[in-house]
């Protein structure tokens, strides 16, 4: 009940909340971005980073925030609430206290997320893909494990996880739980025709078999 009240009293006191769409790298969160602007939210981009063959329908990126670590002053954040703005997992825990936020933490198997940022850096040729599988997805297992605690313990902070295989086989159930989640009135229907199935093609063994 406490932690009810703490949250109204947030939400008040820090107006339309920042929407973060977060998640690893390659875990399907530009595909939600994608969702989003279908479905009528704003979209806090600056797109400087152009669609490619990773992502063909574009990465929806704010540069900026890639810095939000080092930075001391993070008041800009303001400008993005009531919009939706993508960063990685990591930086989660360097949003400021000043804003409410709705975060939409997106998951997929962590042997497709890795086998499509080792095929990312290959293409880009940006070194050795060689790195121990095992020890990068408990390293990610365990950043998985912070966000969600970190959400929890923030009074201004409300986390939803969004499978990207779910959103890829079942669209309909997942634009309907993040309409709710953010408070209704988005187009659902402009929300799944926003996935494009084609775009899955990192898949786990238990994905080709199903």
């Amino acid at each position: 009940m406490l932690d009810v009240l703490r949250r109204k009293l947030s939400r008040a006191s820090q107006g339309e909340p920042l929407i973060v769409v977060s998640g690893l790298p390659r875990s399907g969160t530009s595909m939600m971005m994608k969702m989003l602007e279908a479905g009528g939210v704003a979209i806090w981009s600056d797109h400087e980073r152009s669609a490619d063959i990773d992502n063909p329908k574009g990465y929806f990126e704010l540069e900026r925030i890639k810095h939000l670590e080092k930075e001391t002053d993070k008041s800009y954040l303001r400008e993005g609430r009531g919009k939706a703005v993508k960063a990685i997992s990591f930086l989660i825990k360097d949003l400021p206290d000043d804003n409410d936020y709705r975060v939409i933490f997106m998951r997929r198997d962590l042997d497709e997320v890795i086998a499509s940022q080792e095929k990312m850096i290959a293409r880009l040729d940006q070194g050795d893909t060689s790195a121990d599988a095992e020890a990068l997805k408990e390293a990610y297992r365990n950043d998985i494990v912070r966000t969600r605690l970190l959400c929890k313990k923030r009074p201004n902070f409300e986390l939803i996880e969004v499978h990207y295989r779910a959103a890829i086989e079942d669209p309909a159930t997942v634009c309907r739980t993040v309409n709710e989640f953010l408070g209704g009135g988005l187009d659902e229907a402009a929300m799944r025709a926003a996935v494009d199935a084609s775009l899955y093609r990192n898949r786990s063994r238990a994905a080709q078999q199903a």
